[in-house]
């Protein structure tokens, strides 16, 4: 049953908590990203010394932007990093394969660093320089794309910090002598170089750990979604009292209209961004001001990362425990459409009865996610002779999973939040156009609801589309206010 690092090389988790690494799952990457603030905010010297290797990496960029177009190899040789998969951490629910860094991102970047970046290295407002800066202007440049570009330019400190562990606590056995690419830069050549280290090897490739105090969920520290959202506030703090006003007075007339009623959420936000194209020095009047506030991005990440390791790591254990000891579990009788539902029912008796409702909930309020269930639902997908994928977008949108022995027992697997737009239509027509499209003999729908209102829409679809008794169809209540005590819960 190696579903985590842990497992599949005979590690004591509490060893893993001593050296503060992350046990990853080697089945499925879980959704936690390396954040740059972390880096930039820590006391610890190695993280200092790895953010200002970033950011020399970045002055060499940006001085190469100053002069002029670079040639699209060099873009992508320079800025195209693939995901580090080994890290078994990203966006993927059916593995660790990512798409990476591509020549969409190597453009943005390069066209905003002589601009955005003018100051890099010696900047007036901020303390320091700041990555996520690109996001902050630019659509379409979010976490994920931060987050590959720093595992990357961090790459080699992942092998050593791995490679110490390994050594000291895995048998020689499961190690190999690796050489990775990429793992440091060459600025005399301008070039990556490969570099060899002593990794756990498993399923064909090696595995890397990461620090716990490096890693975050949802969004980075600096992020867009706050800038926009906070950007009222943001004037406030401009010492300058001329620029404060001439920022005060755009965003104002974008938003008056004689006779017309009060601007919606959405024409706030829009009006926000278009005043800071405008005024693009506020956008570091906002990371100044995230700054000053940085011990809090390391308490709210501590937290979330907890949180996610008590979930996706121990509350799946126990419930994995729960498999094993149900040994007629692991004989798989019948088709793939019986062992597909009989691990959805588990699952929904996990988040039900068990506690893992809780992985839905932050500060008390439901953060409706169909990744985390799909995530959930892929990791009791333990000790099973069944081939589990995600389905290939064919045009029509992909399913969630596809569950197979061969080539004539298959069943598609859809798991969707009650709050989805799509669900009504989803439940009439998506799963049979799967069906039709890879040949599946049968699906299966899990539904998940976070209120008693959700409970009573979903009934009502249900009912209406004469589905209330189909089998196929597995309701989970992942209400918050009528669970067993947390005591119960892990009972």
């Amino acid at each position: 049953m190696s579903t985590y690092f842990s497992d599949r090389f005979g590690v004591e988790s509490a060893a893993l908590k001593k050296y503060g690494a992350f046990n990853v799952s080697i089945v499925t990457d879980l959704p936690l990203f390396i954040d740059p603030f972390l880096l930039f905010n820590s006391k610890k010297a190695k993280y200092k010394e790895l953010h200002e290797s970033i950011v020399e990496y970045l002055i060499f960029l940006r001085d190469k932007a100053q002069l002029g177009p670079v040639d699209e190899g060099l873009l992508r040789a320079w800025y195209c990093f693939p995901e580090v998969e080994q890290n078994w951490l990203g966006f993927s629910q059916s593995g660790n394969a990512g798409h990476g860094l591509g020549i969409g991102f190597a453009r943005a970047l390069h066209q905003s660093l002589h601009t955005l970046f003018a100051d890099l290295g010696s900047e007036r407002i901020t303390k320091g320089t700041h990555l996520e800066k690109v996001c902050l202007i630019r659509d379409g440049v979010g976490r994920d794309n931060i987050s590959d570009f720093v595992t990357n330019l961090i790459k080699g400190y992942l092998c050593s910090y791995t490679q110490e562990f390994a050594l000291s606590h895995i048998d020689a056995v499961s190690l190999r002598a690796i050489p990775v690419r990429g793992a440091r830069f060459n600025y005399e050549t301008e070039t990556w170089e490969t570099a060899t280290y002593t990794l756990p090897w498993s399923g064909g490739d090696f595995v890397l750990l990461t620090p716990k105090d490096l890693l975050t969920r949802d969004e980075n520290w600096i992020n867009r979604h706050d800038l926009i959202r906070d950007f009222e506030n943001i004037p406030a703090a401009i010492p300058n009292a001329q620029l404060r006003a001439q920022v005060t007075n755009y965003f104002e007339r974008l938003l008056s209209r004689p006779g017309r009623r009060a601007p919606t959420q959405k024409e706030r936000n829009i009006a926000a961004a278009r005043t800071l194209r405008e005024f693009p020095t506020l956008i570091d009047y906002y990371i100044r001001y995230k700054e000053l506030n940085g011990t809090r991005a390391e308490s709210i990440s501590s937290q979330k990362v907890f949180d996610t390791e008590a979930l996706f790591v121990s509350q799946i254990k126990l419930l994995q425990k729960s498999l094993a000891a149900n040994t007629a579990f692991y004989s798989t009788p019948g088709t793939t459409y019986e062992e597909a539902r009989e691990r959805l029912m588990y699952l929904k008796d996990a988040i039900e009865n068990k506690g893992c409702h809780r992985l839905f909930y932050v500060a008390g309020q439901p953060v409706e996610r169909e990744a985390d269930l799909q995530i959930m639902y892929r990791l009791v997908w333990v000790g099973t002779p069944s081939d589990v994928t995600t389905e290939a977008n064919d045009g029509r949108g992909p399913a969630d999973f596809k569950i197979s022995r061969g080539a004539r027992d298959k069943t598609i697997i859809e798991l969707k939040l009650v709050s989805n737009l799509q669900l009504r239509n989803n439940l009439q027509k998506q799963a049979e156009v799967y069906m039709k499209a890879s040949d599946a003999a049968n699906s299966l729908k899990g539904i998940l609801f976070f209120t008693r209102e959700e409970e009573l829409k979903v009934t009502k679809i249900l009912n209406e589309l004469k589905l209330a008794n189909d089998e196929s169809i597995v309701l989970i209540d992942a209400r918050s206010d009528n669970k067993p005590s947390g005591s119960k819960a892990r009972a």
